[in-house]
């Protein structure tokens, strides 16, 4: 008995009948005209009968950034790093910073690469060159060699496949080494392709008859009047079928957090405060009673600026207090860090590393209790970037000026904030901070990935900070993260998914979480 297909069906596997290899899903809806949903129902139909074949393979997509060519040919990282140290052979950390700061190299991510490469090295507070680096100025690495072939293959479309490489004679896996962790040369995108085939069975019973009927949504007066319509067959409305979908508006997942997180503190009666991201080095190190020499205020972990390169100061009875504090205790039955303070260094621009500097400012305005005051905001921190490091990121910072106020009520209020933001699996554990005794470490459990992740830090107050704003009492702050909240949340195993325009990814996410 012959088999009955409608047309469009038969276009689908009239195109397998003749194909010589297996073509995907892309190539088979292309191919014939049919529209997707009809393709995959029959191509369903087909497997279920087992005349089809159906094969999953997973492919990397390499997709170039719109100036990778022109990074190459102004050298990666790691190379013009080399370029710097060939003069001498090795270079003082701060001053390799602040050659390179405004090319937008991070120090710590070229030391790595270059490290990995057996090119240089950091010995102290210096990055040294080896021969081997001295080597590779003049002689391109393999692994740059066969990037820079992958990247002229297909230009224009500026996208490829990793085992395509190989037809170039291209080495897949220094292309993936290379490439790894830079997605603003290149992203790897993993993706999935199904590819179709008839069976044995599917081919000898396609060629033993085949029955093409016309198939309508309705029949028209013409159909019947001529007769036709006893030719025609009625197409069922199937509602299994796949239909296009729909993704309403919503708001990006950090910035949904970000909401969240300020909906919590304000349902606990807390007020919100707001300061500037560019910063002075005293609002951001000096009143925290950070003292100068800390290893936080070198340039290999804080961005300073040059453009202006010095703000202005407070009051000159304010500084003058943080100045004693900070040399002897003043009055705040400390000894302080026994140095000389440096005014010209407290008036050093920075771009924040903390919204903490929010909330000292913020007890500065007014240190009377009782008052509960948080903020959120960008900082930044010139860090190696990683799955769950960036340079820069958000912050939710608060403050409780109460003098009942205890360690109890800071744990308590971090548990109900968690709690509010959808997470119950909540532990502390003692830190060091140097502006807060005790000080404490708040973690979160992440499924995913089985572990505990740091959030941030919290503690009271020591009073070398808050006494000489005028406050006596205790004081409890707290920073914590906000990214890797949004990672917790949705899922996502790399921090830096939260900043990749893939519009496809934020479509999936889901509305209501």
């Amino acid at each position: 008995m012959a088999l009955q297909f409608t047309e469009n069906q038969w276009k689908i596997f009239e195109l397998l009948m003749k194909s010589e290899t297996a073509p995907d899903f892309r190539e088979i809806v292309a191919g014939s005209g049919v529209d997707q949903p009809l393709v995959t129902a029959t191509l369903a139909y087909g497997q279920e009968q087992g005349w089809v074949i159906i094969e999953e393979k997973e492919r990397e997509e390499l997709v170039m950034a719109e100036d990778a060519l022109e990074q190459l040919d102004k050298g990666l990282p790691e190379r013009q790093v080399l370029s710097i140290l060939s003069a001498e052979g090795r270079i003082k950390v701060r001053d390799l910073v602040e050659q390179i700061k405004e090319k937008g190299i991070l120090l710590n991510e070229v030391i790595k690469w270059g490290k990995a490469r057996g090119w240089l090295d950091k010995e102290k507070d210096e990055v040294v060159l080896f021969q081997a680096g001295r080597d590779a100025l003049t002689i391109p690495a393999d692994d740059e060699k066969a990037v820079r072939l992958a990247f002229t293959i297909n230009p224009q479309a500026r996208s490829l496949f990793l085992d395509e490489l190989k037809a170039h004679s291209i080495d897949e896996s220094a292309v993936r080494e290379l490439l790894k962790n830079r997605p603003g040369l290149a992203k790897l995108k993993p993706r999935v392709f199904r590819y179709m085939k008839l069976s044995d069975s599917g081919r000898t019973a396609l060629a033993s008859g085949v029955i093409i009927v016309r198939e309508q949504n309705r029949l028209s007066s013409e159909d019947i009047s001529s007769g036709n319509w006893k030719n025609i067959v009625l197409r069922k409305y199937d509602v299994t079928l796949e239909a296009e979908k729909i993704y309403p508006a919503k708001i990006h997942p950090l910035q949904k957090i970000i909401q969240q997180a300020r909906k919590a503190f304000l349902e606990m009666g807390f007020t919100e405060v707001v300061s500037p991201q560019v910063e002075s080095s005293f609002w951001d190190f000096d009143a925290l009673f950070q003292p100068q020499d800390h290893p936080a205020r070198d340039m290999q972990d804080t961005f300073y600026l040059s453009r202006p390169a010095k703000s202005k100061l407070p009051e000159a009875g304010v500084v003058d207090r943080v100045k004693q504090t900070h040399e002897n205790g003043w009055e705040t039955g400390s000894k302080g860090w026994g140095y000389k303070w440096d005014l010209e260094r407290a008036k050093n621009i920075v771009l924040r590393t903390h919204t903490t500097a929010t909330s000292i400012r913020s007890l500065n305005a007014n240190p009377k209790p009782p008052r509960k005051v948080f903020c959120v905001g960008k900082v930044f921190r010139n860090e190696a970037i990683s799955y769950k490091h960036l340079p820069e990121f958000y912050q939710v910072d608060g403050i409780i000026i109460d003098e009942q106020a205890n360690l109890s009520t800071l744990l308590g209020t971090l548990k109900e904030f968690y709690c509010k933001m959808g997470f119950d699996k909540v532990k502390f554990k003692p830190s060091f901070f140097p502006y807060t005794e005790p000080s404490i470490e708040v973690y979160v459990y992440m499924e995913h990935r089985k572990q505990w992740l740091e959030m941030g830090g919290s503690g009271i107050f020591r009073p070398e900070v808050t006494v000489p704003f005028g406050c006596n009492v205790p004081v409890l702050a707290w920073g914590l993260g906000l990214e890797r909240l949004a990672m917790m949340r949705h899922g996502i195993k790399d921090i830096r998914e939260l900043y990749w325009s893939d519009l496809d990814e934020l479509k999936e996410i889901s509305l209501c979480l």
